[in-house]
């Protein structure tokens, strides 16, 4: 049989049950670097489609528990937390998927074992600093602020630093392939601690409001992060020989800023339509977005789990200088993304008004919400994870130039569209957001790294 294009294992031959189950067995048991990502893959999907369901699950049971009014000024905290926590991390825990490897593979073990604690101290201190910062400009502002959201809000910065460090500990853990580690904790065990407490509160008749939500999610926050600490920690010390630590706080900080930059346009363009919303439509129509769009956005669970399952193989070729293998890899994601994205894209949009009725029937009217949205996910998912890819390749400031700009586009048709479109022109700011960093992701790739992951270019190239 002809050979796989990274020369390590039997190609396919698609018309052989024989050599699919031994494909799957290969797969199942890690026998090549291929097979190990495609079985990382599968797992994280798996990881986060059981995160979908216990999430999906409680956001139904917390709309019919809270009402919608309510509901929608948790969501508003929440969405607030998610912005603040994801960039108190400077940007030091995604960069961990191209450092930890590079370490590695270079022999440099002081300053690995310094960058495995130096981290987790940097995002948990910047995380603490943000809160009290946060906390402080609430109640400065607090006669601006409508008084259904004050109280939530300062008792949600609490979950800001506890968010940072799971963020960081997120990116070791996949840096150093232990994927359950790394997603278990805050996609598993944190959304199904904040339904048990809620589901507490409401067979023990405590009000079922934003404020117990709030706590409830502290509760979450703490759990998930305790446990994930011990989990990392129990595996660095059995991986991880001791020795002297070398730390390089001002280099990590510096080379995560594009990173930084990365993850906050990736931020502003998942939130920025909910956070705009809140200022032009009362809270029950928030919670009537964010299911829909919540429940869209499960299309790129495929697009996270490829490239959390490839990110440290990408940078582990490109250290080697294996540029077939890198080639070859890379276009396997776009296939592993797009493909599966498309097949679950129809199929969340087949049951999208039963799944929007679970939370109330009025929430059925926000379906026009998920077919604007699915169709820019579609267009994301056609370069795959090209910003993995791009990130480990170490041109992660073309990277964020291109996220940049997507929010820029995002902030400034969210404004521009809400006021008078409402939920429908939140939908297409977001969606065409994504659009453009399609484009743009797939544009850059070919530019600085020669590589086309285009489908369209793929698919052309196969016929």
């Amino acid at each position: 049989m002809p050979l796989d294009p990274t020369g390590a294992t039997p190609a396919l031959s698609r018309g052989r049950m024989g050599d699919l189950v031994d494909h799957l067995k290969a797969v199942a048991s890690g026998t090549t670097d291929r097979h190990i990502a495609q079985r990382d893959a599968v797992f994280v999907f798996l990881v986060r489609a059981a995160s979908a369901a216990i999430l999906y699950l409680s956001q139904i049971a917390l709309a019919r528990w809270m009402g919608a009014t309510e509901y929608g000024i948790y969501v508003w905290t929440w969405t607030l937390v998610l912005v603040l926590g994801g960039l108190a991390h400077l940007g030091v825990g995604p960069s961990l998927v191209r450092l930890i490897p590079t370490y590695r593979e270079s022999g440099q073990m002081d300053l690995l074992r310094g960058l495995l604690i130096g981290s987790r101290w940097l995002a948990l201190l910047v995380g603490s600093l943000v809160a009290l910062t946060a906390y402080g400009l609430i109640r400065i502002f607090a006669a601006d602020v409508d008084e259904m959201y004050l109280l939530p809000a300062m008792l949600g910065v609490v979950c800001i630093p506890l968010f940072a460090i799971t963020d960081a500990q997120d990116g070791l853990g996949r840096a150093q392939g232990w994927m359950a580690v790394a997603l278990v904790p805050p996609y598993i065990l944190r959304p199904l601690a904040l339904l048990v407490v809620m589901a507490l509160a409401h067979t023990s008749g405590l009000a079922t409001d934003a404020i117990t939500a709030v706590f409830a999610a502290i509760v979450a926050c703490w759990a998930a992060s305790l446990v994930q600490t011990l989990m990392l920690q129990s595996r660095l010390d059995a991986e991880i020989p001791p020795g002297p630590r070398d730390y390089a706080f001002g280099f990590w900080i510096r080379s995560s800023f594009p990173m930084l930059l990365l993850y906050a346009s990736e931020l502003v363009v998942q939130n920025t339509d909910i956070l705009i919303l809140s200022a032009y439509l009362p809270p029950q129509t928030i919670g009537m977005y964010f299911a829909a769009a919540k429940t869209m956005a499960l299309v790129m669970f495929v697009h996270y789990a490829v490239g959390s399952a490839v990110a440290k193989d990408f940078a582990a070729l490109h250290a080697r200088g294996d540029r077939a293998a890198l080639v070859a890899y890379a276009r396997d994601a776009v296939r592993w993304t797009f493909w599966p994205s498309l097949a679950a894209a129809l199929a969340i949009l087949a049951l999208g008004k039963p799944l929007l009725w679970l939370f109330s029937p009025d929430f059925t009217e926000a379906y026009p919400v998920m077919l604007i949205l699915g169709a820019g996910f579609l267009v994301r998912a056609s370069v795959g994870p090209s910003e993995f890819l791009l990130n480990a390749l170490g041109k992660q400031t073309r990277c964020a130039q291109v996220a940049v700009l997507a929010a820029a586009i995002d902030i400034g048709l969210n404004l521009l569209l809400i006021p008078p479109f409402g939920l429908v022109g939140a939908a297409t700011a977001t969606a065409s957001a994504l659009v453009v960093s399609a484009l743009l992701y797939g544009r850059v790739a070919w530019a600085e790294t020669g590589i086309d992951i285009s489908i369209l270019q793929l698919l052309r190239r196969a016929a």
